[in-house]
Formats: C-alpha cells, structure tokens, sequence
C-alpha cells in the first residue's frame, strides 16, 4: 500500500490523466473513436513542441513567455518565404519551415539569453518584452492581415497524414506527429544523455556551485534560451503549414498551456529537475481536456477557466514537492 501511495504521489500526472480518458470516453464514446485519437495526437503536437523547450528554460531556473509571438512571428515569415517559391514540392516546404523556424529561433533565443544570462535581467520580465515584440513585428509585417495564397505543398507538414489505406483515403498518421516525435526524441535525448544535458540541471538546481566546478553557466543560460526559442519557430512554422497561411495572432496565449504542461510533468519552478519525456504527459492532460470538453460541446470560455485552475494547481503541486523535499 505504501508502494502504491509513493507512485502514485510521484506520478500524479498520469493518473490524472487515465482518469480524465476514462471520464470523457464514458462522457462520449467518439473520445476513444479511432478518428479522434489521430485528431488528438495532432492537436497535441504544437503544445508538446513548445513545451519541450521551456523544459531546458525552466530547468534553468527561468521561464520564457515570449514562445506564443516568437512562433507567430516565426510563422508569418515562413510564410512569406513560402510565397517566393510558387512551385515548390514536398522537400522544399520542410526546407523552407525548418530553415524559418532556425534563422528566428536563434535570433529571438540568443536576444533573450543574452539579456538574461549576460545583462542580468529578470526572465519574466525581459521575455514579457519579448512577447510584445515579436508579436508586434508579426502585425506589422503583415498589416494585421493573414499571408494566403500559399502552394498546396506548403500544407505537408502541418495537415497531411501518412499510409494511406481504402478506408482511410486521407491517410492515417498525421505527418505532424511523426515530425513533433523525432524532435521531442533527439531533445530528450540531448537533455538526458548529454554533457549539456547534465550542465543544465546543474545550473538550474545552483548557479555558484555549477561555476565554481567549472561549467559556463552564462553560456549554458544563454543556449538554453536559443533552443526554447527554437522550439517555439517550429511550433509556429507548424501551426503556419497546418492551416497553409501565416497568422499575426496565432498560439496567442499558448505560452501558458506549455508552461502548464511542463510543470504538470514535474519540471519544477524553482529549477534543477524535470525531463522532456514527463512533460509530454502534461501535454497530453492539457490536450484530453480541450479534446474532451470539446465533445461535449462545453464553451470555449469555460475551457479557459478550466486550463487556469490547472495551472494554479500544478504550481501549487510543485511548491508542495519543493516543501517536502525540504
């Protein structure tokens, strides 16, 4: 019994998560349908790729709200880009995503971890500024309007599905997945495997002491933020290519379903724990409700209130473990 109470208690995560499957599915059989699933699995992939990398942010000991405009802005030039290239094929448009979600990545995340790790200034507050630039750029290079007229291929990445069958004309793996499952893989993997990896929870759990063994903390800080902003550009060219147009106002608040997922999987607030593999059954809670709620036709305002409760909840989780852990 004490056996069943400890893993329970560490891996309240994914009870929460079994129990909100089964409470749906009994709510509307259509939640456990075949069709849904697939849909699930997409709609789960632009959250888990945010949330991927504020892991290595909030290992740290940061946070970064600026991943909702860094995405869109990273959509709206893909998409411009996208229009240069008329005729362009499956290949190409990955090119193209892949290539936008790299250049504004690394611009947008190097700004933030330098001003973070080198002038000093606090995360919320220089990623609040963040936020508003980005997303102010995006408006502004766009005038506030959408940029359609996008090749079919450009739509690959974001709304084609794989292995196509008789019953399933349409295909039935959303190419998204596949491509949000290999990056989510290789950052696991660089987080939980690797010299890097080990450098960052040791920054994020103490500054001084990581410095003092040798490790450059200002450097870790600052590529901790160019990989989260990454993240988010492929987030953004993700969900640019899923609807085939770039959007100013596109993952508009998602910066706090990412936050809330990665804390849900037991990435602390206060820094030196947490894994990308735990946070992806954050996004997976995050993704059954809104699938769940949805089937059964409950307003999206409500659905807004229901994400905050479990964001104050996951935080008051963690500061629960921080205490008993102390």
């Amino acid at each position: 019994m004490e056996k069943t109470k400890k893993w329970v208690s560490e891996n309240v995560v994914i009870v929460t998560l079994v129990v909100l499957c089964i409470l749906f599915g009994i709510g509307n059989p259509v939640f456990f349908s075949v069709k849904n699933i697939l849909n699930l699995l997409s709609q789960m992939c632009i959250n888990a790729l945010m949330a991927t990398g504020l892991v290595y942010v909030i290992i740290l000991g940061g946070i970064d709200i600026s991943v909702g405009g860094t995405a869109a802005l990273a959509g709206v030039i893909s998409a411009y880009v996208g229009l240069m290239f008329p005729n362009m094929n499956i290949f190409t448009s990955i090119i193209i995503l892949v290539v936008s979600a790299l250049a504004v990545g690394i611009v947008v995340g190097f700004l933030n971890g330098f001003m973070i790790a080198y002038l000093n200034v606090v995360p919320m507050i220089c990623t609040l500024a963040m936020l508003n630039i980005t997303r102010g750029l995006a408006y502004v290079i766009t005038g506030g309007q959408p940029v359609y007229g996008l090749p079919d291929a450009y739509a690959f990445l974001g709304a084609s599905r794989l292995i196509k069958t008789e019953a399933m004309p349409n295909g039935i793996i959303p190419a998204i997945t596949i491509f949000t499952v290999i990056v989510v893989a290789l950052m696991h993997i660089l987080l939980s495997k690797t010299v890097f990896g080990r450098h960052v929870y040791a920054v994020g759990s103490n500054k001084s002491v990581a410095h003092l063994s040798g490790i450059n903390v200002k450097k870790v800080t600052l590529t901790g933020h160019v990989i989260c902003s990454i993240m988010a550009c492929l987030a953004g060219v993700c969900a640019a290519s899923k609807i085939q147009n770039g959007q100013p106002g596109a993952c508009d608040a998602y910066e706090m379903f990412a936050i809330a997922s990665a804390v849900m999987g037991g990435t602390s607030l206060v820094g030196g724990s947490g894994s990308v593999g735990r946070a992806m059954f954050g996004v997976a809670v995050i993704a059954v409700i809104k699938n769940g709620m949805d089937l059964m036709q409950i307003s999206s305002y409500w659905q807004k209130v229901v994400i905050g409760v479990i964001i104050l909840l996951a935080v008051i989780m963690d500061m629960a473990q921080k205490n008993k852990k102390d």
